[in-house]
């Protein structure tokens, strides 16, 4: 079974988003700037040195809106162990893959999908761990 890992998120002004979250929640961001995407990460439960929140938390991650992505809303995003055979089963199972794998440097390899139902969700297939 694979297991959901993270969330993310769209975002239109990070710092008005960061704010928001860490006075409402008291979450941890981090703008990951240019060289990632402008990506932040959200910091919602403390994990050990593995990056394993503890059962049944997980963080996440928003990312700017962007007017020629699909579907920019909520979504999950799934640990598998091998993403092509992953992405084989998504179509296979009537989804639609949203593109090519894409390497997240240090994470592993991220790509989005639509399930059957229209939902925008993404599979990861982290780095072996050492």
């Amino acid at each position: 079974m694979d297991p959901v890992v993270h969330f993310e998120m769209p975002y239109e002004d990070p710092a008005r988003m960061a704010n928001f979250y860490q006075f409402a929640f008291g979450w941890k961001t981090q703008m990951l700037g240019p060289e990632m995407g402008n990506y932040v990460l959200a910091t919602t439960a403390v994990s050990d040195a593995k990056r394993t929140a503890p059962a049944g938390a997980i963080n996440g991650g928003f990312f700017p809106k962007n007017p020629d992505w699909p579907a920019q809303y909520p979504s999950v995003v799934i640990a598998v162990e091998d993403i092509v055979a992953s992405m084989a089963r998504v179509a296979e199972a009537g989804g639609q893959v949203l593109g090519e794998p894409m390497a997240i440097p240090g994470i592993g390899q991220y790509v989005s999908f639509f399930d059957t139902e229209g939902n925008r969700c993404s599979m990861l297939q982290p780095l072996p761990t050492m």
